[in-house]
């Protein structure tokens, strides 16, 4: 299967410093969201991206339409570097991250996707 292809807009920036740019469908009910983040505490930087998929329904009640979310899909990416990392150990750690997300990468697809056992 072709996962989808999403175009995401900038929405805003809170005052923790998080970024989000949304897909949306014109109802902010429904919106797809993707949020990133980096801080540095003591010594180390830490790193967040998050994305959240609701899927939305149309609801009829007493002749009443409404968007309503029937369930939402949570992924969230975490890194985590010494101040002393080069950028191309970033690199290679988000790299090798990124390779091992692949669909044809069958232990990672396998389990995330198929939602099997790992082996």
């Amino acid at each position: 299967m072709t996962p989808v292809n999403l175009t995401f807009v900038p929405r805003d920036i809170d005052a923790k410093g998080v970024g989000a740019v949304v897909n949306s469908s014109g109802t902010p009910i429904g919106e797809k969201r993707c949020s990133v983040s980096m801080t540095k505490r003591n010594n180390r930087y830490y790193g967040e991206v998050r994305l959240s998929l609701p899927v939305v329904v149309t609801e009829t009640i007493n002749g009443v339409a409404s968007p309503v979310v029937v369930r939402t899909a949570f992924v969230t990416l975490t890194a985590t570097f010494d101040e002393k990392s080069t950028e191309q150990e970033r690199t290679d750690a988000i790299g090798l991250m990124s390779s091992a997300l692949g669909t044809t990468k069958v232990l990672v697809n396998d389990a995330l996707v198929k939602l099997e056992g790992v082996y």
